[in-house]
């Protein structure tokens, strides 16, 4: 089986075990936050991928790490994921998750990515306008990048609406 494949299998199963959990939403919410943080912690990730490292310790790791901050089912899922060497595919396997929620809902994903939080006030009004220009349903999820200086990078498929002012500064300095 092609790795793709195997994303898309343990994506499938992890849908469906989220989906049961009494806070669906929440644990969707909380794996796209775990994968964002596990791509941009080299250290993290090479503890988690480490397969010298016997399973049951990077799945003590996990739960210490998950501890007071996850619902149980966002910690077990994670530590299903380690204990079957599959760590190094959580943002994969997490973004496919999105995108089937995203569909069974009936809604497009659009990741949006901002140097600082969003509140979910200005997250709502974000996707009502989303909703008003595209013209269907879209479901956001923040990103926290600091490199973008201000505004926010939406992303949405193969789409992209830079709104960063680095974006703008630089169309700027063309103009001139």
């Amino acid at each position: 089986m092609a790795g793709a494949d195997r994303v898309q299998l343990f994506a499938d199963a992890l849908f469906t075990i989220a989906q049961a959990s009494p806070e669906p939403a929440e644990v969707e919410d909380e794996l796209f936050r775990l994968a964002r943080v596990f791509e941009g912690s080299d250290e993290l990730r090479a503890k988690l991928t480490d397969v010298t490292i016997p399973a049951p310790h990077r799945q003590q790791i996990v739960e210490e790490l998950l501890a007071g901050k996850a619902t149980p089912v966002t910690t077990a899922i994670v530590s299903l994921l380690v204990s079957a060497d599959r760590a190094g595919d959580l943002p994969r396997i997490v973004d496919a998750i999105a995108r089937r929620s995203a569909t069974a809902s009936s809604r497009s994903l659009a990741e949006v990515r901002s140097a600082v939080p969003l509140t979910p006030e200005q997250q709502a009004r974000l996707a009502a306008a989303l909703e008003k220009q595209l013209g269907y349903p879209v479901q956001i999820r923040v990103v926290l990048d600091p490199s973008v200086v201000g505004g926010i990078i939406t992303q949405i498929g193969d789409t992209v609406i830079d709104g960063s002012i680095r974006t703008r500064l630089a169309q700027l300095r063309e103009a001139f």
